[in-house]
């Protein structure tokens, strides 16, 4: 058996989370203003531009919302657990990826798809730290008998 202590900084973890928890409320927000500005009632994931001139400009809302929903469990789980061994490493991560997704959204919701690959690269390289640090807590349980 193996006991992990959480250190105090992991409230920064938890902090970062409650944040993305916001963005992403606020996004789906902005999903619902689309949905009456571009008239695209529920339940209709997605407007088709033979049915709605502006189909173009609410796919990109709703995309943008829907991308990020997309990868919220593999965020959550590898900011959780590489956060209890690597505190401030995974809350900084976690807030990089939170800002880069907030803008990935805005630039997305432009209407212009191509928009959204400009902050890409920043959210995968927090993403792939979390997951660093999710490895090195996986790895250090495995061995800490061995050491």
């Amino acid at each position: 058996m193996v006991s992990v202590e959480v250190h105090k900084e992991y409230g920064y973890v938890v902090v970062d989370l409650v944040l993305y928890a916001f963005l992403n409320m606020w996004m789906s927000i902005q999903v619902g203003k689309a949905r009456k500005k571009y008239k695209v009632p529920y339940p209709t994931l997605y407007a088709t531009e033979s049915e709605n001139k502006d189909a173009k400009l609410f796919n990109c809302v709703q995309r943008g919302h829907q991308n990020s929903i997309e990868y919220m469990p593999v965020f959550f789980v590898m900011l959780l657990v590489g956060g209890l061994q690597h505190p401030r490493i995974a809350a900084g991560l976690g807030a990089l990826y939170t800002i880069s997704r907030f803008f990935y959204f805005k630039l997305y919701s432009t209407g212009n798809p191509q928009n959204r690959l400009k902050p890409v690269g920043v959210s995968f390289l927090a993403l792939f730290g979390l997951i660093i640090c999710a490895a090195s807590f996986g790895v250090n349980l495995l061995i800490r008998d061995w050491l």
